[in-house]
């Protein structure tokens, strides 16, 4: 085994802070004498265990597991590091976890399983699903992610939701409502340029066309998703049917002339002379993390609205925007799906937060904004009730 080498001084805060794990269960009934212990098991809990036998809807009564969140990855796809292993993964696994508890107040474990294959996975999570009360998928390879979440979706009755593609969807979907609204666009007449053909890009393209996009062009690390190509994959195939309406084909330079959007959701940087092309006032979504595909700065040359997926810049898309109000409301509502209105109402919930505080270098509200999680939360569960 490799002896690990010395640590940076000037990183020692961050390995300091994941010391020992971020996470620590606890109980939530002291156990204090004979008697407690008699209620909080043997002999006690027998009696809620013959009951629960009889009438399994009481669980969320009388267990934790339904407030519980399993945060579930095989470690493909960890952040911008890509195939690092089940164990490497674990410490954003477990961050994952602390940002449920911390904004949600629901309860989350990590959970890496040492495993690439889909039928193993989905048949480990199916296997363990009656310990939680909803599924988010995480850090998962494309295309293998798509058909893990739907393969889980048909066969368990909780909520499970693949946050890299919908957790993204939705806070690009959200900010991408108060851009347009500051720049006086309309859905309907918006010219999008996605790049990035995996799964957050795929996701946000979805979701943005169920929003009345309907000019949307996407590019691979192959150049445009067009019918001339021979190389595109199943999936990428089934977006010809609703994307590239004017079969555009070439690479960057030709998609984003005249365009109205750009989302970078792939790495790469793109050329200022290319930016130049964009139609006037655009809207730059650069989000690759941490070098967005257009700097901001040279982004600002050309758009009157910018966002990264950096902390350091106005207009963050982050996640953790949507997934602790999402999972809340669906739990909340007993719903058994997380449903594409769901998703919606989460967007559209979350945009109107701050729609009497738009400006510029605030199209989306803080994570740490106290009406995020409420509204977020109530529009999903409202959305399940509705349906």
């Amino acid at each position: 085994m490799t002896t690990p080498p010395p640590i940076d001084a000037a990183l020692q805060p961050i390995y300091d802070a994941h010391e020992g794990g971020k996470l620590s269960i606890g109980s939530k009934r002291p156990i204090r004498d004979a008697a407690d212990l008699s209620l909080v098991y043997t002999p006690g809990v027998a009696e809620v265990s013959r009951r629960l036998a009889e009438y399994p809807s009481e669980a969320p009564k009388y267990l934790s597991s339904p407030r519980t969140v399993a945060v579930i990855t095989d470690g493909t796809a960890v952040l911008g590091l890509g195939d690092i292993g089940p164990v490497a993964s674990l410490p954003v696994m477990e961050g994952k976890s602390c940002l449920f508890t911390e904004f949600s107040g629901l309860a989350s474990f990590p959970i890496a399983l040492d495993t690439t294959d889909v039928d193993e996975f989905v048949e480990t999570v199916v296997r363990m699903a009656p310990s939680f009360g909803a599924i988010n998928l995480e850090d998962i390879s494309a295309p293998r992610c798509f058909e893990i979440e739907d393969r889980l979706r048909e066969r368990l009755d909780i909520p499970v939701m693949h946050d890299d593609q919908h957790g993204t969807a939705i806070v690009v979907t959200a900010a991408m409502r108060n851009a347009r609204r500051l720049t006086g666009r309309e859905d309907g007449s918006l010219k999008v340029v996605i790049s990035g053909a995996g799964a957050a890009g795929i996701a946000c393209a979805k979701m943005l066309y169920a929003h009345g996009v309907a000019d949307i062009l996407m590019l691979d690390s192959r150049g445009i998703i067009s019918d001339e190509r021979d190389d595109l994959t199943p999936v990428k195939s089934e977006l010809l049917g609703w994307t590239n309406r004017s079969g555009i084909v070439g690479g960057i330079a030709e998609a984003l002339r005249d365009a109205d959007v750009f989302v970078g959701l792939s790495g790469g940087t793109i050329a200022e002379e290319v930016v130049a092309t964009m139609a006037p006032e655009a809207i730059i979504f650069g989000l690759s993390n941490p070098t967005p595909e257009i700097h901001p700065e040279v982004a600002a040359r050309y758009a009157s609205v910018v966002a990264t997926g950096r902390s350091d810049f106005p207009n963050q898309i982050n996640n953790v925007l949507a997934f602790p109000g999402v999972f809340l409301g669906a739990l909340d509502a007993g719903a058994t799906t997380i449903t594409e209105e769901m998703k919606l109402a989460a967007a559209d919930a979350l945009s109107d937060v701050i729609v009497d505080e738009l400006r510029p270098d605030l199209i989306i509200p803080s994570p740490f904004d106290p009406r995020v999680v409420p509204a977020v939360s109530d529009a999903v569960r409202q959305a399940w009730l509705n349906r």
